[in-house]
């Protein structure tokens, strides 16, 4: 079950098929090309040169889990496995957890906080070898799996509200509430910053997700049992389909109990990304990026990603994901 658990997300009693998950790939596209703009000049020209291409790699890992089995422990940390008091348990060495716990149990519960490691180290590879390719499609990857780890609900073994009567909360949380909300967010977040130890840096945003779990659990829990039944799903266009989903009013009033939450780890997750791009670029030795250009972005692709920027700066984000 736990290898298969993300790749579909009911809501009990209708049908809605996502064909994403872990922040939906609307917020996972945001997310990775909000990033871009977090960082400082010598990474930016790169980076914006190939936005684009970051943009929609920003999803490949969620549908890498279509075809590769050991992809979805990726995704996930189930802490509230390793007691109530998970972080204290766990080490933060990899080799030092699978001798606790072994590595098979490791995998069963997710492996978030060292896949953020991994693939960490493998773009600092990338930037020592000037490996274009390899310095995107892994900037990408980092990219998601540390989005992946700001959702509450990747931080716990009721990911899908499956085992306290609320199936279908994660797509809720992760999905629909951004999509309605998008517009209303603050997208601005500063300049990226220098991580001192990318794997503690990554237990710490597992650690501050999880500590949301029962607040993402208990407002959803609060909410059904006095929203009217007979308002709380309604058909919502996905795509270019219609399908059963959280009506708006139920999906903007749990929003509002949650007081924040959903916009504040969608910034956090902006500046997570570049802060680990920019990290590693300097661990890296800080090499000459604007080598690595082949072709210079044309007047008018500046001119709409300058523009692009500056609506950053106000907050806003005008990316439209074409769906």
């Amino acid at each position: 079950m736990p290898m298969k658990r993300r790749f579909i997300l009911g809501l009990s009693g209708i049908c809605l098929i996502l064909l994403c998950s872990s922040w939906g790939f609307f917020a996972h596209y945001r997310i990775g090309r909000l990033a871009v703009f977090t960082l400082p000049k010598a990474m930016a020209g790169f980076y914006k040169n190939n936005i684009d291409y970051l943009t929609q790699h920003a999803v490949s890992a969620d549908k890498r889990r279509y075809v590769d089995s050991t992809e979805a422990p990726r995704h996930f940390f189930d802490a509230d496995h390793y007691g109530k008091k998970p972080f204290a348990a766990i080490p933060q060495k990899w080799k030092a957890a699978a001798a606790k716990y072994t590595a098979d149990t490791l995998d069963k519960y997710g492996t978030v906080p060292w896949t953020i490691q991994y693939q960490y180290y493998k773009l600092v590879r990338a930037f020592k070898a000037h490996d274009t390719t390899a310095i995107l499609n892994t900037s990408a990857n980092l990219g998601h799996y540390i989005a992946d780890a700001h959702v509450p609900l990747h931080l716990t073994q009721n990911y899908n509200g499956q085992l306290s009567g609320q199936t279908g909360i994660h797509a809720l949380w992760e999905s629909r509430i951004p999509e309605l909300s998008a517009k209303r967010y603050n997208y601005f977040v500063g300049r990226a910053r220098y991580i001192e130890n990318p794997l503690a840096e990554a237990f710490k945003i597992c650690r501050i997700s999880y500590k949301s779990v029962d607040t993402v659990l208990r407002m959803e829990s609060q909410l059904g049992k006095t929203f009217p039944a007979d308002k709380k799903y309604g058909m919502v266009l996905h795509g270019k389909k219609e399908i059963s989903a959280y009506s708006d009013a139920y999906s903007l009033a749990y929003q509002k109990l949650l007081k924040g939450m959903i916009e504040r780890q969608l910034r956090a997750s902006i500046l997570s990304v570049g802060s680990f791009w920019y990290s590693a670029w300097v661990d890296a030795g800080q090499p000459d990026l604007n080598k690595l250009i082949k072709q210079p972005l044309s007047e008018m692709e500046k001119n709409n990603l300058h523009r692009e920027e500056v609506m950053y700066g106000a907050g806003k984000c005008i990316y439209q994901s074409g769906r």
